[in-house]
């Protein structure tokens, strides 16, 4: 892949997530085994819309399977996974449709919440999605009706697993299969900061009084679902909220809304107004400190620690009863602590979940969110 972009000076090679191979080297597989024909490259577009040219590296032939592999290339950003084979084997079965499984190295889930249910594959919803359509593209194009399973699997998956949070999310045995966009963007600090005052310099530039900032996708998603905005009128923040927020005051808007998931945004309850989880990971000890606050029980406190996702530990809440308390109390305190950094510009933030919608606003909110849709 040769598809570039230039941060800091520096021009920087774009790569491709696990998704991607994933799709490609299913893609790849099922057309061998469709047509009796052997290629070495395959075409797959990204959910992004770039379209890739990726080399199969390995191919081997069964009787009624093809196994293909794509070698994953991170560009120039840094990345675990760089080097490793992710596998495809595609086999013909009675059962009509295609059916995704995970083999060696690919993780399985062992605990609720997550993209995927327990017991399944870590094999996320966009990946998933990319494979299935690629290879019923290939059936179509073949005419073959018949039923087709794929299976993923990645050789070094177990050793890589150890280096990222899967064992700490509870998915055990390797790797996860990852990607919203299909592609990887390098991107420094610095860079994606420079990044969000263009964006939040443009819309100053064209007028707008009021900035509505979310950290990414989830937020961009659920302001279009959840709120019928357009996710075009939002800049997003990544984990930058604060530097965000400095940016905002710098370039003179009156006020800005942050809306956000609740696992980003209860971080802002404990004072983090950067969210990467390189500076931490408190979001289950924020949650639990605050419904013990409100008479969570022990026994439940210690069942919210152990939980892996905010939708988690919020359902343990739910059950006894203080989670409406329990997250008034984490808005209040992630709206003072937007304040603290804003200084006198008006900020006001919405927390969200895709299991619960909205979970809390700051008492502006509503305001905040009228003022931009009125600009």
């Amino acid at each position: 892949m040769e598809e570039y972009i230039v941060k800091e000076g520096k021009r920087l090679r774009l790569g491709y997530t696990t998704g991607s191979c994933a799709a490609a080297a299913a893609k790849a597989a099922a057309w061998m085994l469709l047509t009796g024909r052997e290629r070495r490259e395959i075409s797959l577009t990204t959910p992004k819309g770039i379209r890739l040219e990726l080399e199969v590296a390995v191919i081997r032939r069964e009787t009624e399977a093809v196994t293909c592999a794509v070698v994953k290339d991170g560009g120039d950003d840094p990345d675990i996974t760089s080097g490793a084979h992710i596998i495809a084997r595609v086999a013909r079965t009675a059962r009509p449709g295609v059916h995704i499984e995970g083999g060696q190295g690919v993780g399985r889930v062992t605990k609720p919440g997550l993209d995927q249910p327990v017991g399944q594959a870590a094999i996320n919803s966009v990946p998933r999605r990319m494979i299935r359509e690629n290879v019923e593209e290939v059936c179509r194009l073949l005419d073959e009706t018949g039923g087709l399973s794929v299976t993923i699997s990645v050789p070094e998956g177990e050793a890589l697993a150890k280096k990222t949070f899967n064992p700490r999310l509870g998915i055990e045995g390797g790797i996860s299969i990852l990607g919203t966009t299909g592609i990887v963007e390098p991107m420094s600090e610095q860079a994606l900061i420079d990044t969000i005052r263009v964006e939040l310099r443009q819309r100053r530039a064209s007028g707008a009084e009021y900035a509505l900032l979310t950290p990414g996708n989830y937020g961009a998603d659920f302001l279009r679902e959840g709120l019928g905005m357009d996710p075009a009128k939002a800049v997003q923040t990544s984990n930058f909220i604060g530097d965000s927020l400095d940016l905002c005051r710098e370039l003179g808007f009156r006020g800005a809304l942050l809306v956000g998931h609740v696992g980003k945004l209860v971080k802002l309850s404990g004072g983090m107004l950067n969210t990467h989880s390189k500076y931490g990971d408190c979001r289950m000890e924020l949650l639990t400190a605050h419904a013990a606050a409100c008479g969570l029980s022990a026994g439940a406190a210690q069942a919210m620690l152990e939980a892996v996702t905010c939708d988690d530990a919020i359902r343990i809440a739910r059950e006894a009863g203080v989670a409406d308390q329990m997250l008034s109390r984490v808005t209040e305190r992630a709206a003072k602590a937007l304040a603290r950094r804003a200084g006198e510009m008006e900020v006001g933030c919405v927390l969200f979940s895709k299991v619960y919608g909205i979970l809390g606003q700051s008492e502006n909110a509503q305001a905040l969110l009228k003022s931009i849709q009125e600009e």
